[in-house]
């Protein structure tokens, strides 16, 4: 009996039990703060990451967006011979240097090489770009005989032939250059390329992001298996000591069943978590809305949609925006003779021909089956004659049969915004001037006045 009373009282030591429970919970804590610090850190890197080649991709449009603007300035100086262009030109080139601090931003980053590659291509199709340029403007010079103009155009040499030709001939010739399949062909090179370039960052962006989430993944399982156990540590502890922890789990709960971001209180361990689920939480919402892009463009043509259009009309700024209204002639005709599948061709057949004549800055809408709207953004009423010279450009381009696709041409209406009162009149306005358009006969094109 007294050797039964013996082993009884030796039992199990609370004390030892309690320290085992620390030096558990103390080892177990300290793996779950190196998880969490190796979880911070994929976090980190992985925002770094994403936000390097958002900036990657930022330079890469650069690269674009001047050489749309090169090509805007001469194309409207060839066709007003107005100064302010071919200054407005030059300050671009060689003052603003958009293309070259691209190149050079793309080169900082080894991971970029193909990216780079594809931009240098661009780079170097529009230094090619600019050589015929160079000879437009030098035709223009001669032809309305300017005596002050950068020297870099004294370099340029006429042809014989062409330093023959009246001022208007030269002219003529001049916005020739300008807008011909040649020039637009390189034009397309350069997009083909920086898209190319996206692309290229795009995929690397991806592969990055895919590994940092598979090593985030890995990092939050073994934070939470380590936080199973320390919980049930903590819950043996909470009967000797009190209930840590439980406010702000229940916290936490109730922010989750309504869907929202969970408060970062009580110990250290949940407040990390809580900012851990609040940023993955925050990546969800932004999941959802780039989701709702789907929302705002039209499936077939991929331009914006109704949606889109009309939450364009209501941010877009008047005083500097053309409203140009497409309408398809006779294309019931060929749904009728060809079918809708090849009705859907033409529709994505206008959308990449008003894609190749507008600017990226500018929007393409499809507002009903036939009916398209471009906002040409950041222009004036004097444009008249740039964008007569696009729409024609569209319906030759559209005239031409190619895989397939039957001829057709369409009927434009325009307005500026200055020539309205509101925004609610710019579509009624264009509509107007788009019948006039019908009524002339189509393949037209009518400005509101």
């Amino acid at each position: 009996m007294a050797s039964k009373k013996k082993k009884r009282k030796k039992g199990i030591s609370l004390r030892l039990l309690y320290s085992c429970l620390i030096v558990v919970t103390a080892v177990v804590f300290s793996f779950t703060m190196f998880s969490a610090y190796l979880l911070a850190s994929t976090f980190s890197s992985l925002s770094e990451s994403t936000n390097e080649h958002i900036s990657m991709e930022k330079a890469a449009h650069e690269l674009m967006d001047a050489s749309d603007c090169l090509t805007e300035n001469v194309q409207r100086f060839t066709v007003d011979g107005d100064m302010k262009f071919l200054k407005a030109y030059f300050t671009e080139a060689f003052d603003n240097n958009r293309r070259e601090s691209a190149i050079k931003k793309m080169s900082s980053d080894p991971k970029c090489k193909d990216a780079l590659s594809q931009l240098q291509e661009a780079m170097d199709s529009s230094l090619e770009l600019m050589k015929q340029e160079y000879y437009a403007m030098r035709l223009v010079i001669d032809a309305k005989k300017y005596k002050e103009y950068p020297e870099i155009l004294d370099s340029v040499e006429l042809k014989a032939a062409d330093k023959a030709l009246s001022e208007d001939e030269k002219m003529r010739l001049a916005n020739k250059l300008m807008l011909n399949d040649d020039y637009y062909g390189i034009k397309e090179n350069i997009r083909t390329n920086m898209q190319e370039s996206l692309t290229e960052l795009e995929n690397l962006t991806l592969s990055e992001e895919n590994n940092s989430l598979h090593n985030l993944h890995k990092q939050l399982i073994i934070v939470c298996i380590m936080t199973v156990i320390q919980t049930l540590s903590i819950v043996f502890m909470v009967i000797l000591t009190s209930h840590l922890g439980i406010k702000p789990i229940l916290k936490a709960v109730e922010k989750i069943k309504i869907d929202d971001p969970i408060p970062e209180i009580g110990a250290n361990e949940f407040r990390y978590l809580a900012h851990t689920y609040n940023k993955m939480y925050s990546i969800y919402k932004n999941s959802l809305e780039r989701l709702n892009f789907k929302a705002s463009h039209d499936e077939l043509t991929g331009a914006y949609n109704r949606s889109g259009y009309e939450l364009l009309l209501s941010s877009v700024d008047l005083s500097t925006t053309h409203l140009i209204l497409f309408d398809l002639d006779n294309f019931k005709g060929i749904n009728d003779n060809y079918g809708h599948e090849t009705g859907d061709r033409v529709l994505k057949k206008l959308v990449d021909t008003l894609k190749n004549n507008f600017r990226i800055d500018d929007y393409i809408c499809r507002i009903g089956g036939d009916e398209f709207v471009v906002f040409m953004v950041h222009s004036s009423p004097a444009m008249k004659n740039l964008i007569t010279t696009k729409i024609e450009n569209i319906n030759n381009q559209l005239s031409e049969e190619t895989d397939g696709i039957p001829p057709i041409s369409t009927s434009v209406g325009i307005v500026h915004g200055t020539d309205v009162k509101d925004s609610s009149t710019l579509f009624e306005k264009a509509d107007e001037a788009m019948y006039k358009s019908k009524q002339k006969g189509k393949r037209t094109l009518t400005f509101y006045s």
